[in-house]
Formats: C-alpha cells, structure tokens, sequence
C-alpha cells in the first residue's frame, strides 16, 4: 500500500476513475470521434459519444445515491459495462480505420479504460464491504 495519505472522498470529483474516464471522454469526443470516416457517423461514432459520456455521469449520479445500499452500486456497474463499451469501440477504431485515427491514441485510451474498469471493479467492492459493515 503507498505509503502517501489519501485524501478523504467528499464528492465524485475525489474519485481518480471519475477524472481519469472524464478526460479520456473529452479525447474521444475531440480526437477520435471527428475523425472517424462519414459512413460511421451514425454507429460507431454515436455509440463512442454515447458510451465515453456515459461513464463519468454514471458516476457522479451513482454517488450521489452512495447512502444507499445498492445504489450507488448499480450504477458502478453501469459504467463499467459502459467503459468496456468504449473500449470495444476503440479497438474497433484502431484495427478498422487505422488511416484515420492514430493507432497509439487509441491504445492508450485502450489502456486508461481497462484501468477504468478495474478500479470500477474495486470500488464497488470496497463500497460493498463498506456499506455491509
């Protein structure tokens, strides 16, 4: 365990998985979106805004349902389905198009919504454990 003091969580913005899936949103939306060729306007570059926003609403919503037993919780998993969405359409953008997006942007986006996942992973289960006290 680090051996610096975290800090105590008093909002969502407190949250690293909610500012880490908010700015990877604002990359998704500003440099891979636009990019992606006419004829995936309506699928895949939809299904990327839709899902890439999703992710830090679902939390900032979820928190403000923390007192509740499974509230909170579902919508931690809410957003995990929705962050490895985003990550699927990513790997898409970056196998089928890679004349139009950077390959790299995209694995590292790859990378930052995995690590998403699995801290969304974790903290619904340390608020399981937390509210099952």
């Amino acid at each position: 365990m680090s051996s610096e003091k975290r800090k105590p969580i008093k909002s969502y913005r407190d949250l690293e998985v909610y500012n880490d899936t908010y700015e990877s949103s604002v990359i998704v939306l500003t440099r891979i979106v636009p990019k992606l060729p006419k004829e995936e306007r309506y699928d895949l570059a939809d299904q990327l805004r839709r899902s890439a926003k999703a992710i830090p609403r679902l939390i900032a919503e979820g928190y403000a349902k923390k007192h509740q037993k499974k509230g909170f919780q579902k919508y931690l998993d809410d957003a995990m389905s929705e962050s490895n969405e985003t990550l699927v359409g990513l790997c898409h953008c970056r196998d089928i198009y890679p004349k139009y997006i950077d390959p790299q942007l995209c694995d590292k986006l790859i990378d930052k919504y995995d690590k998403a996942g699995r801290q969304l992973y974790k903290l619904s289960k340390a608020w399981q454990n937390f509210k099952d006290r």
